[in-house]
This record gives structure tokens, C-alpha cells and sequence, in this order.
């Protein structure tokens, strides 16, 4: 667990040059902290957990004003920058070293059960106030910055 807050911190240095000391990340940078929630509501949710999974989430949300669903399969180096309003569904499934800026939603295009909500590749960086259903963003767009999808 301290390996991944370690990787966490270090991702925040690499993608945010306001970030000036590992102190004022582990105590002033909310998408660190949702992070940090988001492992341990994902732990409970695949232990059977579900109500415990989902009110750790609630409580997350409360304390950084960022909603990401227990059921979420977030990968390592999972960068949040100015994190209030991010809204990550259930099924939603993030790669490596991704990169989301305030206000973004990636949500569900149905209320069947199943996959409904988006795939992010590696690399993919997505710009404040994106709202993306469905589908998946691969490595096509990568290196480039996703700002709007709607």
C-alpha cells in the first residue's frame, strides 16, 4: 500500500509543477486522498463488501468533492488535478499514468447491468469539464488531450 502512495506522490511531481513539497501533497491535494479512498472502497467491494465499499465512497466524496464508484478498476499513477466535480462510474476502467482534470465525468450510457461506462487507455490525459459515455479512449488519443466528448 505504501509502494502505491509512494508511486502517487511521485506522479503528482511529475504532472504538477505547483506541487511544492511531499507534506503539502499528502495534506492539500485532494485527488491524492480520493485516490487513497478509492483503494480501500475498492477493497471492500470485491470482498462483498458493498455497503462498506459504497459508504467509504460517500465519505470520500464528502472529504474531496470527488465521486469515483467503488466498482471502478483504476491503474497505477492515477493523476486528479483540481479534482471537485470528477465523477467515475462503476464500471468505468482507467490504465496507467492517466491524468483527469476538474469537473470530468466519465459516466454510464445505460441502466442495464454490464459495461457502461468508459475505458481509458494508458497515457490518456482528459481536459476540465469533459463528459464522456460509453466507449473506450485507447492510445489513439494518448498523447493528446481529451476536452470534450458529448
Amino acid at each position: 500500500m505504501f509502494k502505491n502512495i509512494r508511486e502517487d506522490i511521485a506522479s503528482v511531481f511529475d504532472r504538477d509543477p505547483a506541487a511544492r513539497s511531499t507534506f503539502e501533497v499528502l495534506t492539500c491535494y485532494p485527488g491524492l486522498h480520493a485516490r487513497v479512498f478509492h483503494r480501500m472502497s475498492n477493497t471492500f467491494w470485491h470482498m462483498g463488501l458493498k455497503w462498506l465499499g459504497r459508504f467509504t465512497s460517500h465519505i470520500a466524496r464528502a472529504f474531496t468533492g470527488i465521486e469515483i464508484h467503488p466498482g471502478a478498476t483504476i491503474g497505477r499513477r492515477f493523476f486528479i488535478d483540481h479534482g471537485m466535480g470528477v465523477v467515475i462510474g462503476e464500471t468505468a476502467e482507467i490504465g496507467d499514468d492517466v491524468t483527469l482534470y476538474h469537473g470530468v465525468t466519465l459516466g454510464g450510457t445505460s441502466w442495464k447491468e454490464g459495461k457502461r461506462h468508459p475505458t481509458l487507455g494508458n497515457g490518456v490525459v482528459v481536459g476540465a469539464g469533459a463528459r464522456y459515455w460509453g466507449q473506450s479512449i485507447s492510445a489513439m488519443v494518448r498523447r493528446s488531450v481529451l476536452t470534450r466528448w458529448w
